[in-house]
């Protein structure tokens, strides 16, 4: 009865910034740090990286497409397997390095929007992106969507996986999210949020809006920083979650 809540945060640029990284700090046991291709600068991500250590949270890269225009959530068709692989180990090595300098090294990588969407349905883009993760450190644990080519992936190739669901998001019949631009992908009913939250982890299945189910081990429930009430709404996941019996703790605690 261990469960890991993840958020990705580092997201905002230069003076700008997004959502409120840290209350959710206080709220969830690992964050996804972007690595300045979808957003993020280096002082932001060194910042991160201290909360997070301060408050015990671990930390990985979430690396995304080159895109600070779209947040990273365009795709970005015509990248070579190779242009990948360099995309990837680029900014998960940016983030080794960083968290180097504050002592809090990192455990995992999640990769973002757009890209992570890709990957989840395309094979070889999934294994180019697990080739990055192992060439920068066969230690790092791979963040997967279960069902998916990431996970297919991540057992491929000898990497660790995390299993991870998402909250406020539902899910198609091949067990990618649905899609943004889908009335009602965007879960913000809290009350049915916490509901279907705790159906999923409980019970270690996924249900696709159309009641396909996968059965699957839960290891982590990403908690998105970047939409209106997210702290809120984490705050009340992790309060729904502790009555319900679960501890929150970082993934790889549960493995290792």
């Amino acid at each position: 009865m261990r469960i890991d809540l993840n958020s990705d945060l580092g997201e905002g640029f230069g003076p700008w910034t997004m959502g409120d990284d840290a209350a959710m700090l206080d709220i969830v046991s690992t964050a996804n740090i972007a690595c300045g291709f979808h957003a993020g600068d280096p002082d932001i991500m060194r910042q991160t990286v201290r909360l997070a250590k301060q408050r015990g949270v671990a930390i990985g890269a979430h690396p995304g497409y080159m895109d600070l225009i779209g947040f990273g959530r365009r795709r970005l068709p015509g990248m070579s397997l190779s242009e990948v692989e360099t995309l990837v180990a680029y900014q998960v090595g940016a983030l080794a390095a960083v968290a180097a300098l504050e002592g809090h090294p990192m455990t995992h990588v999640k990769t973002h929007g757009a890209l992570g969407n890709v990957c989840a349905d395309d094979d070889e883009m999934a294994l180019a992106v697990g080739r990055a993760i192992k060439a920068v450190d066969p230690k790092l644990a791979f963040m997967v969507m279960p069902g998916t080519a990431t996970a297919r992936a991540a057992e491929t190739l000898g990497l660790t996986p995390i299993n991870e669901i998402y909250a406020d998001r539902t899910y198609a019949d091949n067990f990618n999210l649905s899609p943004r631009s889908e009335a009602g992908s965007v879960i913000h009913d809290p009350e049915l949020l916490v509901k279907r939250l705790i159906e999923m982890v409980s019970e270690g299945c996924l249900t696709s809006t159309s009641g396909k189910r996968l059965e699957v081990p839960i290891g982590s429930v990403c908690v998105h920083g970047d939409t209106p009430g997210a702290v809120v709404m984490a705050r009340q996941l992790r309060i729904a979650l502790e009555a319900a019996g679960w501890a929150i703790g970082s993934a790889l605690d549960r493995t290792g």
